[in-house]
């Protein structure tokens, strides 16, 4: 038997109106997307040889600098790529040098950080969608009240209450769900961000050493 418990979600969540639950189920699914899309571009970017800059180092030294462009070539993430435009700098002022890696370094996090503001509007916009679904419902209860000759009962309040409700739980749980994922994507894109300043300054460092 059929009871009010059976109620799908998608019949309750309807009941806090289309024009408030269509725009924070695209929103839901445009956050997930982005999250997804950039989950998968800074896992790839992540990955590198912990012995690259190692590597580096030693083909420098050995004055085998296509071995090392070579070895930018297939480690191929934003850190190598720095890191290659500092070999092809080779010989120019250090100075020179240090402003085309940062050259390099501010489009490689540009890359990283891509549709990140939209997913930090998600997560702040949702909730206020959610609050004005949230007034809506309450304005139709008042306008129930207000027409009301005889009394009004609770099943001709329950609706615009119910509206009122759901909005507001539907625009914090895709508000927060946004903003858990843009706090994830945001700590992983730093962590890429600090490694790369760390090669920046070892790449740098060695063209420093006596004899470079």
């Amino acid at each position: 038997m059929h009871t009010a418990q059976d109620e799908s979600i998608l019949d309750l969540a309807m009941q806090g109106g289309w024009y408030i639950m269509l725009p924070l189920a695209l929103m839901f699914l445009f956050a997930l997307f982005i999250f997804f899309e950039r989950l998968l571009a800074i896992g790839k970017a992540s990955k590198t040889d912990k012995n690259f800059m190692n590597k580096i180092k030693d083909y420098i030294h050995e004055g085998k600098l296509d071995s090392a462009k070579n070895l930018c070539s297939q480690v191929n993430n934003p850190q190598a790529r720095m890191i290659d435009k500092g070999i092809s700098r080779i010989g120019k002022p250090i100075k020179d040098i240090s402003t085309a890696i940062e050259n390099v370094g501010k489009l490689e996090i540009q890359r990283l950080e891509r549709n990140l503001s939209s997913l930090a509007t998600v997560a702040g916009a949702a909730p206020m969608i959610g609050f004005l679904g949230t007034v809506i419902g309450m304005i139709a209860v008042f306008q129930k009240m207000k027409e009301s000759v005889n009394g009004v009962e609770v099943d001709q309040l329950s609706g615009g209450i119910m509206q009122a409700m759901i909005t507001t739980v539907a625009g914090l749980v895709v508000g927060i769900i946004a903003y858990i994922c843009y706090n994830f994507i945001v700590a992983r894109v730093e962590k890429i961000i600090h490694n790369m300043e760390s090669a920046s300054i070892d790449f740098l460092d060695l063209l420093h050493e006596p004899g470079k």
